[in-house]
């Protein structure tokens, strides 16, 4: 598989279970990133949708260097 194919797809499927991860938690806790206005319950959950998107990507980065190792 061409690698810039296998970064793209690996962030990006990264970034979105990580959002849709920390999303449910979110709903869990009681915030909505979807709710309407900008109270608390909007903000708490765009900034854990923010949050688990960065830590998706992050972590689809080390599986592709540790794969990377593995391969060399």
């Amino acid at each position: 598989m061409n690698p810039l194919l296998l970064e793209g797809l690996s962030d990006a499927v990264g970034f979105v279970a990580g959002v849709l991860l920390a999303w449910g938690l979110g709903r869990l806790l009681g915030f909505d990133p979807l709710a309407e206005g900008y109270g608390g319950s909007a903000i708490g959950g765009i900034l854990l949708a923010g949050l688990g998107g960065g830590l998706g990507l992050q972590l689809a980065r080390r599986w592709r260097k540790s794969r990377r190792q593995k391969d060399s």
